[in-house]
Order: C-alpha cells, then sequence, then structure tokens
C-alpha cells in the first residue's frame, strides 16, 4: 500500500469518527430534551411514592434495630456538636479580642483628643 492511500485511509476514518461524533452529540441533546419533558409532575410523584414503597419493603431499620448503628450515629452527631462548638467558642474569643481592641483604641484616641474646646 502507498503513501497516498494510507493517508486517504486516515483521513476517511477521521471523517468518519467527526461524522460518529456529530451523531451522538445529536443523540445526545434530543435524549436530554426527552428526559426533562417526561418529567413531568405526576410522574415525579409516581417515581416518589414507588421509591418511598421500596424503602419501607426494605425495612432500612432492621439493620439498625441491634443498638450499633444507632450507638455509632449517636456518638456521631455528639462528636459534630463539640466541634461545632468548640468552633463557636475560637470565634467568640477572637470577637472578644478584636473589641477589647476597639475599646482600647476608643479610650486611647478618647484620652488624646483636646479637652479645651472653644465655646460658641
Amino acid at each position: 500500500m502507498s503513501f497516498d492511500a494510507l493517508i486517504a485511509k486516515v483521513q476517511q476514518a477521521e471523517d468518519a469518527l467527526e461524522s460518529r461524533e456529530r451523531d451522538t452529540a445529536a443523540q445526545w441533546r434530543q435524549f436530554k430534551s426527552t428526559w426533562r419533558q417526561s418529567w413531568t409532575p405526576g410522574r415525579i410523584v409516581i417515581a416518589g411514592l414507588a421509591a418511598g414503597f421500596m424503602v419501607g419493603r426494605a425495612r432500612p431499620l432492621r439493620v439498625a434495630s441491634g443498638g450499633g448503628v444507632l450507638q455509632m450515629l449517636s456518638a456521631l452527631s455528639g462528636l459534630l456538636a463539640s466541634g461545632s462548638a468548640q468552633v463557636a467558642a475560637a470565634h467568640a474569643d477572637d470577637a472578644a479580642g478584636a473589641a477589647g481592641q476597639a475599646a482600647n483604641a476608643a479610650e486611647s484616641a478618647a484620652a488624646a483628643a483636646p479637652t479645651d474646646l472653644p465655646s460658641a
């Protein structure tokens, strides 16, 4: 096979690839449009009811009834609460320090201000 024939074959493959890419993009746009149009409020409600029924039939609390999962969840919630309280305390400490600095600056400004003002 000659070099020119190889170049023509590669060009043909590139053209086919670009054509498939355009077709795929058009099909994806059509699918996305159809998908969004098909989700009407009634279908959303029906899908929610079906999902709730399936979750209820799976009985997820049956797994948690041993107490281990509930204990782990309560421990994690306590951990998160203590972390949040620690962050809030740090912010409060920073705010108190900033307020103290502002008070000191106000006192020094008041002390440096002239006390003899001319009366009108």
